[in-house]
């Protein structure tokens, strides 16, 4: 990974973070935890994927519907 999806990276993990803190009043910890943890966390850092170029509403979306399902099972 160079310096510009490392970049992008980190700054979409960050907006993850503060949403989650934001709309489900997470505290940071909770919140990093979440991300951190998730399956969409490592398709971010797979290059494959592409996810680390996509809006952050886009990539929210994508970790609030990993949430949903994970609260279902």
């Amino acid at each position: 990974m160079n310096g510009k999806e490392t970049f992008m990276v980190e700054t979409l993990t960050r907006e993850l973070i503060a949403r989650l803190m934001e709309e489900r009043s997470l505290s940071m910890r909770e919140a990093m935890d979440v991300v951190y943890n998730s399956s969409t966390y490592q398709a971010l850092n797979n290059l494959n994927t592409g996810l680390y170029f996509q809006s952050p509403a886009y990539v929210f979306d994508f970790l609030e519907e990993e949430i949903r399902l994970l609260s279902q099972a």
